[in-house]
């Protein structure tokens, strides 16, 4: 109980970490004052209020699972992840630790938590979900572009342009073989235009 009640005074006004002790029968039995002020729109006092009025109720399950780990490895600390009421009709996402307390004669008396906010950090990796998904999108959509214009769009280029020649060597009067030659020309500067679009396709 020492190390535990030498962490509070230590963490007590710090400006980054919750520290909260919560007594068997489920209640707050101490908050320290980052978490007294950024839950008072809560209650003014928390401590002998429920912990579960300031969780999220899909995550209360997972404070007691966690809670009951520790009692089952009192020498271990264990993770949780809940969201806590923002006072605006949200939530705020905070990462904890919990560890098992016993009393001197090593009866169970509470859970001990240190935790801190990872919204910000939550918005950050939803964003980065969305920009890697946009990019998979993308990609999907560059290498149907890249088919496309490899299979579905040269194929019958190059066949125009092979027509093209084999109509250019026959004997033709001077305005049909001109005629040739510039569908030929122009062809080619089409097909010039796809293979750069594939190339450029393929480098993004």
């Amino acid at each position: 109980m020492d190390s535990f009640e030498e962490t509070k005074k230590l963490l007590d006004n710090s400006v980054l970490f919750y520290i909260i002790t919560a007594s068997m029968d489920g209640t707050y039995s101490y908050i320290n004052g980052h978490y007294a002020k950024q839950f008072s729109h809560i209650n003014n006092n928390l401590v002998g209020q429920p912990c579960y009025i300031t969780m999220h109720p899909d995550d209360i399950n997972t404070c007691v699972e966690v809670s009951v780990k520790c009692f089952e490895n009192p020498d271990k600390l264990f993770p949780a992840t809940i969201r806590k009421h923002d006072g605006k009709g949200g939530y705020v996402y905070t990462q904890w630790e919990y560890k098992a307390m016993f009393d001197d004669q090593k009866n169970p008396t509470g859970v001990f938590c240190v935790g801190y906010n990872i919204t910000k950090y939550v918005a950050e990796e939803l964003e980065l979900q969305i920009a890697h998904d946009q990019i998979e999108k993308n990609t999907d959509t560059i290498e149907k572009i890249v088919f496309q214009q490899s299979h579905l769009i040269r194929a019958p280029l190059s066949n125009i342009i092979g027509l093209t020649s084999i109509l250019d060597t026959t004997l033709l009067d001077s305005n049909t073989k001109n005629i040739c030659d510039m569908i030929l020309e122009s062809s080619n500067q089409l097909d010039e235009v796809i293979r750069s679009i594939i190339n450029i396709a393929r480098k993004t």
